[in-house]
């Protein structure tokens, strides 16, 4: 009866020893998730962010944007497409930036250069849309990269369709006989 009582009382501590640890391993995690957020929220982003979080990332693609490096934005946002997410909302601000650098390029000397910056721009739209659709500021946004260089009407480049007036023509010529007896 003693050996069982023992037996209990080592297991109850063990148990409550591998809580414990569990404890302070996820009260590390939340500890380092907050340094992360105060790291964000102050605006003191590291320069290298190989080891951050996506989060931190993210902040330091969008800080990056706002001061005018954007093409280390685009990198950034690149690099955090494969997370879903975060991932969305990535792809819909590289797309955001794509555009803004178009119209900036319709403006310059070399108009040319910004279609196949508003074509991916497009496409990028189209690939948020496809995962999330009700993504009403990813659909307007598309429509204004339309707006700026609409797609060939595919409509237009078909040839006409000869198989409509087919079985008219035959009753609606002059002077012609079925051969009826």
């Amino acid at each position: 009866m003693v050996v069982k009582l023992r037996r209990r009382t080592r297991m109850v501590w063990g148990l409550l020893a591998v809580l414990a640890a569990a404890a302070m391993v996820d009260g590390a995690l939340v500890w380092r998730q907050h340094r992360w957020n105060d790291v964000i929220a102050s605006g003191a982003l590291p320069a290298d962010t190989k080891d951050a979080p996506p989060q931190v990332r993210f902040a330091q693609a969008h800080a990056q944007d706002e001061s005018g490096e954007q093409e280390a934005a685009l990198h950034l946002y690149r690099s955090l497409e494969d997370d879903t997410p975060l991932g969305q909302a990535a792809r819909y601000n590289s797309a955001n930036l794509l555009v803004r650098q178009a119209i900036a390029m319709q403006g310059g000397a070399e108009p040319g250069k910004a279609i196949p910056l508003i074509e991916l721009a497009k496409e990028i739209y189209r690939d948020v849309l496809r995962v999330e659709p009700g993504r009403w500021d990813a659909r307007y946004n598309l429509e204004r990269a339309q707006r700026l260089l609409p797609d060939p009407d595919e409509l237009d480049l078909a040839p006409p369709d000869t198989q409509r007036n087919a079985e008219r023509a035959a009753t609606t010529m002059r002077g012609f006989s079925p051969g009826l007896p």
